[in-house]
């Protein structure tokens, strides 16, 4: 499959010159929650049972180490039980609400906040799907505000936590002061289809289950946000400075529309239940668009690819990360943290960035005037990106 990158799809929300930006949204803290149990793919493999070697090789060739998953039941013989969709929505359900809860109150205890503190919740989740929604059930089982103002975001992929920030960080913006939440919360062990075809086998050996939530609070709308001159740093007497929250500066999409049909959910009449589809030529569709969303993203902040410091790519697959690694003239250190989640996690859908974005601020290695570029791929297909600075 081959498609032309096509401008005019891409949208990029304009940014004030860097000395003039106010009432920016701060990222104040985040944090990760997963099933309860890690396999690896050699672990996986004897667990379904799968002896075609062109699937085996799938597994073993994914640069992925370890997934979190619930896997199905199994009888006295350890052969796994069939999970009917009404089963695996029952299973998306319970999943979502635990790691969605502990990943929440992570998010805001790195933030010094309360549950009574949430004035917004966002929840973003592909797995599953529920009415009421995520977001509601999450109100009642933590006993936030039922006053509490919330948005479901359900079935738009990997890109959804970028899409779902960019909704999130506009009603901070909107309302300074007050603290705004996004949750993405996948349970990937509820959406599998198990069988012996090619297809499945791609899905089967990437996806794992996690969430990841953000707290966001906007300054006041008369506060002016200081950029750093120079290569965006300062120095003191004991070295860099220490970084604060970063503020979200600006957001750019772009629908690669010649290619809706690459990522899907389609109805698998056979197994009574949906199953997920990937074109083997994604990576390379992704790949070939990266650049110009990117640079959009920049040239409307008046930088350059070399200003960025930090990178933070969707863990993908192994292809993917390649491509747009590729594409962007990126190092191998500048997607250290992707290609580490991927490793350890898998693909973890909408939620990935946030994996990787927390392992950064761990290493501590972020210096105050730092810029960083975030970018999610998925159905659509979409690449998503977001500019953010220390």
């Amino acid at each position: 499959m081959t498609v032309a990158p096509n401008l005019a799809d891409t949208v990029l929300v304009p940014l004030t010159p860097r000395w003039k930006t106010r009432g920016a949204a701060r990222i104040t803290g985040v944090g990760t929650a997963t099933s309860d149990r890690s396999y690896t793919q050699q672990e996986l493999l004897d667990i379904f049972r799968i002896t075609d070697p062109r699937v085996r090789s799938v597994f073993l060739n994914s640069a992925i180490e370890r997934r979190f998953l619930s896997v199905p039941p199994r009888d006295a013989d350890g052969i796994c039980l069939p999970e009917p969709q009404g089963e695996l929505l029952a299973k998306h359900k319970r999943l979502a609400l635990d790691m969605g809860a502990r990943a929440v109150r992570a998010s805001l205890a790195q933030s010094g906040l309360e549950l009574s503190d949430i004035d917004y919740l966002c929840c973003t989740t592909t797995t599953g799907f529920l009415t009421p929604g995520l977001s509601a059930l999450l109100i009642r089982e933590m006993g936030i505000r039922p006053s509490t103002s919330r948005v479901d975001v359900v079935g738009m992929g990997c890109n959804a936590g970028l899409n779902a920030l960019n909704a999130t960080s506009a009603w901070a913006v909107a309302n300074p002061g007050k603290v705004a939440v996004m949750l993405c919360a996948e349970a990937c062990s509820a959406a599998y289809v198990i069988d012996d075809t090619m297809r499945t086998a791609v899905v089967n050996s990437l996806f794992g289950d996690g969430a990841a939530a953000i707290t966001l609070v906007a300054d006041p709308p008369d506060t002016a946000y200081t950029a750093y001159a120079g290569d965006g740093r300062q120095d003191g007497p004991d070295g860099p400075a220490a970084p604060g929250s970063p503020a979200l500066l600006g957001f750019a999409s772009h629908l690669i529309t010649d290619a809706i049909e690459a990522m899907r959910y389609d109805w698998d009449d056979t197994q009574g239940k949906f199953s997920f589809y990937l074109d083997p030529e994604v990576p390379y569709v992704v790949g070939a668009h990266a650049e110009q969303v990117v640079d959009r993203l920049l040239s409307g902040a008046g930088l350059r690819r070399s200003d960025i410091s930090q990178w933070l790519v969707h863990s993908g697959g192994k292809k993917v990360i390649d491509a747009v690694r590729v594409n962007l003239g990126l190092t191998r250190h500048d997607v250290r943290h992707t290609t580490g989640v991927l490793r350890d996690y898998g693909n973890l859908s909408s939620g990935s960035f946030l994996f990787s974005y927390e392992r950064l601020l761990q290493e501590g290695v972020v210096r105050a005037g730092d810029y960083g570029v975030l970018m999610t791929m998925g159905p659509g297909s979409t690449i998503e990106t977001a500019l953010v600075q220390w």
